[in-house]
């Protein structure tokens, strides 16, 4: 695995919120992030398809890592602004592909894509990432 493949799953394996909605890290690459999750009782709604929640997170994570890919060591990001459209109801398993639109040394702007396993186009997500140095 390349340093910043690496660099990414020590960050991804200290998020709590990830370990507790069962996400895993399926892919990094420059630019390029998939993480995914299945829609359990725990993380679904009343109707049983997935929450909301699930979705964001999962696309949030995955565009956050994308960004993170572009920065150099000594570096992080935080989410600045995120917002997505939700187009499908969530069901199965979940993938979250996250990308760079644009990265610049203020912000970098992202994207993401949440598919279901079904090959549904669940969610679509824009944002902004701001880097900061790591304490």
């Amino acid at each position: 695995m390349s340093d910043i493949a690496d660099r990414i799953a020590a960050s991804f394996a200290r998020q709590g919120l990830m370990r507790t909605l069962g996400a895993r890290l399926v892919h990094v690459a420059a630019g390029e992030v998939r993480i995914e999750a299945a829609v359990r009782p725990e993380t679904a709604q009343q109707h049983g398809a997935g929450h909301a929640g699930l979705t964001f997170a999962i696309a949030d994570s995955a565009a956050g890592y994308a960004a993170l890919t572009t920065l150099d060591p000594g570096l992080e990001v935080v989410t600045s602004e995120f917002r997505i459209s939700l187009l499908a109801p969530a069901t199965g398993r979940l993938v979250a592909t996250g990308r760079v639109v644009r990265s610049g040394c203020r912000i970098i702007a992202v994207a993401a894509d949440v598919h279901g396993d079904d090959g549904a186009h669940v969610a679509t997500a824009l944002g902004t990432m701001v880097p900061v140095k790591v304490s």
